[in-house]
């Protein structure tokens, strides 16, 4: 660990001489002292981690240094030690930005040494958090948060790239588990308001009696049950971006509320009078159709046209070819990591089994198959018998999807094949249909035997 650089301006050598001694008592700490101001800012170059200063010296007063030390960097603690015990100069000087004002007496050295440990925690704290930041960030580059190369995915880039450069509302329209909130954080940590919060709320899991407290806040005693003041999750989003998922879900009545916030881009807390200006951005998803919720009167056109923005379709999985692999790969990936497990590869079987999937629970259903097909497989090779469709949804999940008549059939046929043993003549029997015809099936592989 390198040395936690201090500077002691102090015109009283002997005194700075003390304070250095007491400091440096811990080895970590490298203590430079100047007799000026001018000869402390002529020596920043140096990088100092933390700057104490004396209130009154000669060439400068404390106040002016402080100002300039902060104009310089204001991340950089400044400690003023002072023998003014007037409240007023202490408050002072904190507004304009003084990290801690001690007053020289007794117990100085104490006072410092505790002021200098708790601005290197907090120093420690501020680069651990901005580290974590931008770990986040580059996780959702597009990159490193969606997979894929096939062009429905590329076009996705596109228009996240174009939503990256402008403030512009976002709405993010595809089938459950295509990834709606990993685009929406993937575009809020590349465009410039990436140091700002990214707040998500699902309109579904909220109760709708609570959606209004629950965006827009509360004052204490709005209502039964309001012990305190509630800040919304748009004041939380202020300089960031609030993300709504499953818009659709929401009240007719609270779209109304919504739409003024919008327009007037302000909010007033429930039971309050003040009103918040915001600088939000807006970025909604639904699985559903919301031009067609229009014209059944279920969602506001004037809302509708407010969010519409820029409008981003993703892809279910089973039309992006050969990013099915791709994913599937990166899944297991993860997940041996993850659990410390040798590295797992997909067989030929598997990876032909997992291209005629339909995925009706998309990118979220490949990864819960793909978990449960680590655990299962017997080696570092994942082989068809090893993926259980039926695991990951229900058995019966495939009559909500809108399929041809022959899929159905292949559907039932291996449902009935993998429940059986893969017994042809037996579910032959049972479905009252040739047992040519299931052979056929199998050897036109509509159906793989599990």
């Amino acid at each position: 660990m390198s040395a936690y650089k201090i500077f002691i301006v102090d015109d009283d050598p002997w005194y700075s001489e003390i304070l250095q001694y007491h400091l440096e008592l811990n080895p970590d700490y490298d203590v430079t002292r100047f007799d000026t101001g001018k000869d402390c800012l002529a020596s920043l170059h140096q990088r100092p981690d933390l700057i104490t200063i004396d209130y009154t010296m000669d060439d400068m007063t404390g106040e002016e240094l402080l100002k300039r030390l902060n104009h310089w960097d204001k991340q950089v603690p400044v400690i003023v030690i002072s023998g003014q015990e007037e409240i007023g100069v202490a408050l002072s000087l904190m507004k304009q930005g003084a990290y801690d004002y001690i007053i020289k007496d007794d117990n100085t050295k104490d006072l410092l040494w505790n002021s200098v440990n708790r601005a290197r925690e907090t120093d420690a704290l501020r680069r651990e958090v901005a580290q974590l930041h931008e770990q986040l960030e580059d996780k959702f580059t597009f990159e490193k948060s969606i997979l894929g190369k096939s062009p429905a995915i590329q076009k996705t880039f596109k228009m996240m790239e174009k939503a990256c450069k402008t403030n512009i509302n976002v709405s993010i329209t595809g089938e459950t588990g295509t990834g709606k909130e990993v685009v929406a954080k993937a575009i809020h940590y590349n465009s410039e308001r990436k140091k700002k919060a990214f707040v998500a709320v699902n309109m579904a899991a909220i109760p709708k009696e609570l959606v209004e407290s629950e965006l827009f806040g509360h004052e204490k005693g709005a209502f039964t049950g309001a012990v305190s003041r509630k800040k919304g999750k748009f004041e939380e989003a202020q300089g960031g971006t609030i993300f709504l998922d499953e818009i659709a879900e929401l009240d007719l009545n609270l779209q109304s509320k919504l739409l003024r916030v919008l327009q007037e881009r302000e909010v007033t807390r429930i039971g309050g009078n003040e009103v918040i200006k915001l600088n939000v951005r807006v970025i909604v998803a639904t699985h559903r159709d919301l031009q067609k919720e229009v014209a059944e009167g279920n969602f506001r056109e004037d809302l509708f046209y407010r969010l519409i923005g820029l409008p981003i379709e993703l892809a279910p999985l089973r039309e992006r070819g050969n990013d099915i692999l791709l994913l599937a790969q990166h899944f297991l990936d993860l997940f041996t990591k993850e659990n410390k497990m040798e590295s797992i590869k997909l067989s030929e079987d598997a990876r032909e089994k997992l291209m005629k999937y339909n995925f009706p629970g998309n990118v979220r259903e490949l990864k819960a198959m793909m978990d449960l097909a680590a655990v299962l497989c017997e080696d570092e090779t994942i082989t068809a018998n090893d993926i259980n469709y039926a695991s990951v949804r229900g058995d019966q999940a495939f009559l909500a999807e809108e399929k041809t008549l022959r899929q159905y059939t292949c559907d039932i046929v291996s449902y009935f094949l993998k429940k059986y043993d893969n017994d042809v003549v037996g579910v032959a029997q049972r479905l009252n249909v040739g047992k040519s015809t299931l052979y056929k099936m199998i050897k036109d592989k509509e159906i793989v035997l599990q």
